[in-house]
């Protein structure tokens, strides 16, 4: 029964709708999630660390920290600070690197099997990320890979090929060749044209977009006249840049047929349906688990009453569902 049918039996006195537990699956690129909340890479760890803060089963799935070909140690604090509505962090990519990875922190997750992992996939050359990636394809328990080509936080690699095309278009196409799972590429929003990066990455064969990734921006001590942050600039994230984020969403899903990954500020299950409707299949949280560890769990049980509340049936009916502006 969809809401105009429910509105005119309504009218004719045919009672209350039912109260239906709605259908909170999704499907991304080929992999069905449980639902659409995946908590966001560099917020989750390697996953593994939150089972005893988190139901994971409860997750549609997380992204892992970006994974490099060799272990990193990150940029020297300070290297994360608050700012007016989010945060500011200037983490450096720090992880164990791809084969300590794949010993250590995958197996423990083969105890969640409904919550799909998604490894980030960092390099600073071409040749690395597909080292990474040749070495992830030989693991069990990836659904997909998330090639990130937009960490505005290190001196080399990252955004460099996310804000040219001819260079994402390369690296994708190379990757995508590559890769025996799913692709998923992470946009930079610190570009001129989404629409453009999106249509280049899709073209060059992503199964699907993530966005949008942190924004370029510092911070400045006033009374030391230094910046607040080791490596002067960072990563800008949280509530403060929703309203972008939505609106770069909004242009990605429309210049692509690939699926689309929402993120930006998301503290509430409005938050999520704001990307849903503006055309993201499913969504990431990941400020918003700094403040509180359960974040994400708390977004898919508040996004299930959300959808019951409303009589939405299905949740991947939201996805794109925006109406137009009346001329």
């Amino acid at each position: 029964m969809n809401w105009t049918s429910w509105r005119m039996r309504k009218a004719s006195g045919g009672g209350k709708f039912p109260a239906v537990k709605p259908d909170m699956k999704v499907s991304l690129a080929g992999i069905e999630l449980a639902n659409p909340v995946i908590a966001a890479s560099g917020t989750f760890g390697y996953g593994i660390e939150f089972e005893e803060i988190v139901s994971l089963e409860r997750l549609g799935g997380f992204v892992t920290k970006g994974i490099s070909l060799e272990p990193m140690a990150g940029h020297p604090p300070p290297r994360l600070i608050h700012t007016a509505a989010g945060m500011l962090n200037a983490i450096g990519l720090q992880n164990v690197g791809v084969k300590d990875y794949l010993e250590k922190k995958l197996p423990p997750m083969k105890r969640y099997p409904q919550c799909k992992v998604i490894v980030n996939v960092f390099g600073y050359t071409v040749s690395e990320y597909l080292g990474v990636i040749g070495q992830l394809n030989q693991a069990e328990g990836i659904a997909a890979y998330e090639l990130n080509v937009s960490c505005p936080n290190v001196h080399a690699g990252g955004m460099a090929f996310g804000a040219d095309p001819s260079c994402l278009e390369d690296l994708v196409a190379q990757a995508k060749a590559a890769s025996r799972r799913p692709l998923i590429v992470k946009l930079s929003p610190n570009v001129t044209s989404i629409a453009e990066m999106a249509q280049v990455a899709a073209h060059a064969g992503a199964d699907a977009l993530s966005l949008v990734n942190t924004f370029l921006a510092m911070a400045i001590d006033v009374e030391e006249r230094k910046p607040k942050l080791t490596n002067v600039t960072g990563g800008l994230s949280g509530p403060a840049i929703k309203p972008i984020a939505l609106r770069m969403v909004y242009e990605a899903a429309r210049a692509v047929s690939i699926p689309v990954l929402g993120m930006g500020g998301i503290v509430t299950a409005q938050d999520a349906v704001e990307f849903l409707l503006a055309g993201a299949t499913a969504v990431q949280v990941g400020t918003a688990s700094y403040a509180d560890p359960r974040a994400t769990e708390r977004l898919v049980r508040e996004l299930e009453q959300w959808c019951k509340s409303r009589q939405v049936e299905r949740v991947a009916s939201l996805t794109g569902a925006l109406e137009a502006p009346r001329a």
